[in-house]
């Protein structure tokens, strides 16, 4: 596939979370390949990912977007089928928003990395835009917004020839709201980076963005009436207000280099993971640490924990259900060994050799059918 003509298309360059990880594997497959993106924070990004060809969008150009870029989403749509991908033989989107919508030529294949259908649009909408907490403004603006986004959301995933889950979670979710299937290739995770220690402290442990969905707020909540020391790793547009909520016990770490993180990850007593994910890499970033999850039973936590073994779950998405799984969680031994050993099956190598395999035998087959 040397000869092909690539490109890589991703929603937006920010931070460096679970979507960029996948998006490095994709570049060291096709190195020669631009990507496309609708705006770029130049430095956020890990070096060879800087060093690539990166085409934005005219959503670069905005003022105060790197404050402001979430006020830009109506336009998303449109900057994404703007880009010019006439040159191009394949297309691999990475994509959690508008990515999977760019527009390939007619005999151009195209694949979709999908981390989640738009959560806001979709299973989330709630959490991030709750009726009995929006003003009059926002009461008028935000559904027929939405209500837009879905549409245009479902006509665009027609333009996809085929689609990669990061779960089976997520493939639920491509099935439920594109009709669509989706083949599952687990996210890589840098497990030969995230390695166990001897040292440990009384601490547990978020690594997260601070947005709505990851429900930050209970386990704030929970550890404000536990009085158990907590740490949260990330920073996201709801910092202040949880900072705000939360007692003396609790401390905001903000971004850490990688070796401050895996400190942290290292000395924990566990990853405390409060809202349904996608996948979760935490989870396995953790674990390969050996250090053992304490999760919300839904979503791509299911897929990554080992209840009883490499963690455990709470059922419901309120405090007290937290605490009951604090309290079951400290009655429980756990091998270090073990939980790494389950790590091992969500390699960076892994993931790099299905979606090479993947990426040549719908290639093979689309070609045949030309």
């Amino acid at each position: 596939m040397e000869n092909i003509r690539v490109a890589l298309v991703h929603d937006w360059l920010t931070g460096q979370r679970g979507g960029e990880k996948v998006l490095e594997v994709l570049s060291e497959i096709f190195p020669k390949a631009p990507i496309y993106t609708l705006f770029h924070f130049s430095g956020t990004q890990i070096p060879t990912i800087e060093e690539k060809t990166i085409r934005t969008s005219f959503i670069q150009n905005l003022p105060l977007l790197k404050k402001r870029y979430r006020y830009f989403l109506p336009l998303y749509p449109m900057a994404v089928e703007h880009f010019d991908l006439q040159e191009f033989d394949l297309i691999i989107s990475s994509s959690h928003c508008v990515a999977k919508g760019a527009i390939p030529r007619p005999d151009a294949l195209h694949i979709s990395y999908v981390h989640s259908p738009v959560r806001y649009a979709w299973n989330q909408y709630f959490v991030y835009f709750p009726p009995e907490k929006l003003g009059l403004f926002s009461r008028f603006i935000i559904p027929p917004l939405i209500h837009y986004l879905r549409m245009w959301d479902v006509t665009s995933s027609q333009r996809v020839d085929y689609y990669v889950a990061n779960s089976k979670a997520v493939a639920q979710r491509i099935n439920k709201y594109y009709r669509r299937t989706a083949e599952v290739i687990y996210p890589p995770v840098d497990i030969q980076f995230f390695q166990p220690s001897d040292q440990q402290e009384d601490y547990y442990l978020i690594v997260s963005a601070l947005v709505p969905y990851k429900r930050i707020d209970l386990a704030i909540h929970a550890f404000n009436e536990c009085k158990i020391p907590l740490k949260i790793v990330g920073v996201g547009p709801d910092y202040k207000k949880l900072k705000k909520e939360a007692r003396a016990n609790i401390q905001f770490l903000g971004t850490l280099d990688s070796s401050d993180l895996l400190a942290v990850y290292q000395k924990a007593r566990a990853l405390l993971i409060p809202g349904e994910e996608d996948f979760g890499i935490n989870s396995i970033e953790a674990q390969a640490c050996g250090v053992p999850v304490v999760a919300y039973g839904r979503g791509g936590a299911t897929e990554t924990v080992i209840p009883g073994k490499t963690g455990v779950f709470f059922n419901l998405l309120n405090h007290k259900s937290i605490h009951e799984a604090l309290d079951k969680f400290q009655s429980m031994d756990f091998n270090k060994s073990a939980i790494r050993t389950h790590a091992l099956n969500f390699s960076r190598e892994r993931f790099k050799n299905n979606m090479r395999d993947f990426i040549k035998e719908k290639w093979e087959n689309f070609r045949s059918l030309q």
